[in-house]
């Protein structure tokens, strides 16, 4: 069934997964106070959320082992939000003893992929969620959840729409605030995107929807502008590009930041974002990997940015 477009919203709500989804596949591991560099030139440029690390076994994922330390040092900025990603009890644990404002309960679509991503069935994970809303109850901390290989699984293929809902509802009575729907190896496309968001609209009503889109088969910011016409209002991205899965093969970087703010700002749609402070963090991250980043916009620049004209040769002929 289609989805009758609407009007794009007027403001967009950004989360920065740099620190998070951008490092937790690379070969370079940052050191902290690294991290913290890249983290405040992002608060410069006027990013205010943060999915800011994971919570998973550091023999597992040796880039995010510092989860804790990170936590404490960006905690007392004031106007940060900070979410940190648990895929299970004993991660929702830690992140409470970090001081994070919200844990983000992550389970894949597809058991193949859940099974190489945390070592477990689908189903098994969404019990062990039970036990993290009873954790969280009390303590202030939201909770959000999260759905990898949401439109599609590397190991599958197509995965149902109907297994996607089936796992919002859970989310849905676990008290969730928010849900991320994840394009872990980048195969969605604006007609899975529209049949999703459509989906869920009706499953889970009450739950707003994040889009979190890979750049994978570039078509990253292309499902961005479909998620826009259907207005979906919230979407995650990584400055400069960084980012992938460790346990999905071929799952490289996220829609860049920059690029994504780019697209935004010429759409008249508010971020609270600013482009070249946004270009100078994916500038420092690319330096921080000692390799060029995928991004454009740091790259190139804004569409205005202009060169000195008597400084390019003229042709001759």
């Amino acid at each position: 069934m289609p989805v009758a477009p609407e009007a794009p919203p007027r403001r967009v709500h950004v989360t920065e997964v740099g620190l998070r989804d951008g490092l937790q596949n690379e070969s370079v591991v940052l050191a902290t106070e690294q991290k913290l560099a890249l983290a405040r030139a992002l608060i410069a440029a006027g990013v205010r959320e943060f999915e800011v690390t994971s919570f998973v076994s550091p023999r597992a994922v040796p880039a995010l082992a510092d989860a804790a330390e990170l936590v404490a040092a960006l905690r007392d900025t004031p106007g940060l939000h900070l979410s940190a990603l648990v895929p299970n009890p004993r991660g929702a644990e830690r992140a409470l003893e970090a001081g994070v404002d919200s844990v983000v309960l992550f389970v894949s679509a597809s058991e193949s992929h859940n099974a190489k991503n945390v070592n477990r069935s689908v189903e098994a994970s969404l019990a062990g969620f039970e036990r993290v809303a009873r954790l969280l109850e009390g303590s202030g901390v939201a909770l959000r959840g999260a759905i990898a290989t949401a439109f599609g699984c590397p190991f599958e293929g197509n995965v149902p729409v109907q297994a996607v809902g089936g796992i919002a509802r859970r989310f849905a009575e676990l008290g969730a605030t928010h849900l991320s729907l994840g394009d872990t190896t980048g195969m969605a496309t604006p007609p899975l995107v529209a049949e999703r968001v459509h989906h869920l609209r009706g499953a889970v009503p009450d739950l707003p929807l994040t889009l979190h889109f890979h750049n994978t088969r570039g078509i990253g910011l292309a499902n961005v502008m479909q998620g826009l016409a259907l207005g979906v209002e919230r979407y995650e991205s990584s400055i400069g590009g960084l980012g992938g899965c460790p346990f999905a093969p071929g799952a490289s970087g996220n829609i860049a930041s920059e690029d994504l703010a780019y697209l935004l700002e010429e759409m008249g749609i508010d971020t609270g974002l600013e482009l070249d402070g946004l270009i100078g963090a994916a500038r420092l991250a690319g330096e921080l990997m000692g390799r060029p980043l995928p991004a454009q916009v740091s790259k190139a620049g804004p569409r205005l940015a202009l060169a000195e004209c008597a400084a390019v040769p003229t042709a001759r002929g």
